[in-house]
């Protein structure tokens, strides 16, 4: 396996998850199964979270951090990932550091020491999550960093390249970079949907980095939400996969393959010009503990077995046993290696 195969650049966060209810959601108009921004209202919930009433746990956290995490785990061979984001010069940043590094994960974070280190209130009720992000540091990524050679040297390693959406709000400049390079070298660069606000808030530069990707994924909400802000007047999964897939790219070496996972219900893939639907693993309801990070560990687990050029089916199949264990935890936590 050759170091750095799989190159993840994102926002590293640290994720506080807590079990609250409902009424706490109503308190801050948050959904219970959704992803957003903080805003000025949202800001009370990080102290309120450390309030001894509230039992929180801490993790790494940020969706493409997750995924490069699980992809590791799986690929379990030192290095064989690496990850790039900003952090702040604080005790999150470190935590998240020396995690990483005990992970096998190489990463080569820019340290602001003006902002704070990214966390992400993860408040489940009963199995559903919402997620509140407070960027923080990770919003102050720079291209001259990605530019640097001790950076650009990840990039030049890797031949796979995965990037959640969320880092469309942070620096669509740094996507379309390495885009390019994936393209001129005929390397495979994929992207996550990850959140229905980001195709109707972040539309133009969602619509500037696709033409660059080879893989889409997205959930079934992030891929109706999409179809609606590009006009693809669909809410049928297989139409909007084969529409998505049909946009233009700039790789014509490859034809685009659209993922869309549903929860309990069929993974819908669409790639060489038709849908197929693969059933998900059966897991019994009282053995799924939060879906936090389940979308992320499908996306790791599939992409381990790609970059080692298994076929499609197997793929998928290692993204759903991926998801399969990231639901039966809480957050993305990854089981101790023997």
């Amino acid at each position: 396996m050759v170091k750095g195969k799989l190159y993840g650049m994102g926002n590293p966060l640290l994720d506080m998850t807590c079990t609250v209810d409902e009424a706490y959601l109503k308190k801050y108009e948050l959904q219970p199964n959704n992803a957003i921004l903080a805003e000025e209202q949202h800001r009370p919930i990080y102290e309120e979270l450390q309030n001894e009433n509230y039992k929180v746990s801490y993790s790494p956290g940020g969706a493409t951090q997750n995924t490069i995490r699980v992809a590791q785990w799986y690929l379990n061979e030192p290095e064989a990932t690496s990850f790039v984001g900003c952090i702040g010069n604080d005790s999150f940043g470190d935590k998240m550091k020396a995690c990483m590094k005990k992970e096998g994960i190489k990463t080569n974070y820019l340290v602001d020491p003006n902002v704070p280190t990214g966390v992400c209130a993860v408040l489940l009720t009963g199995k559903n999550r919402s997620l509140v992000t407070k960027l923080d540091a990770a919003n102050e990524y720079k291209q001259s960093h990605l530019s640097s050679p001790s950076t650009w040297s990840l990039v030049t390693d890797a031949s796979y390249y995965y990037i959640a959406g969320f880092f469309l709000t942070v620096s669509p400049e740094c996507m379309i970079e390495i885009g390019e390079h994936a393209v001129a070298e005929n390397k495979v660069f994929c992207m996550n949907l990850s959140a229905p606000f980001l195709s109707q808030f972040f539309k133009e530069p969602m619509a500037k980095v696709l033409p660059y990707c080879d893989i889409v994924f997205s959930n079934e909400d992030e891929a109706r939400a999409f179809s609606k802000d590009f006009g693809f007047n669909s809410t049928d999964l297989g139409v909007i996969a084969q529409k998505l897939a049909a946009l233009p790219k700039n790789n014509d070496k490859r034809s685009r393959m659209v993922i869309f996972t549903q929860g309990d219900k069929p993974t819908v893939v669409f790639h060489d010009g038709k849908v197929t639907e693969y059933p998900v693993l059966p897991i019994a309801p009282e053995n799924i503990v939060d879906t936090n990070g389940a979308g992320d560990a499908f996306a790791g687990g599939f992409l381990s077995a790609y970059c080692q050029e298994e076929e499609l089916d197997a793929c998928i199949q290692k993204g759903m046993e991926a998801a399969s264990m990231i639901i039966q935890v809480s957050g993305c936590t990854l089981p101790e290696r023997e």
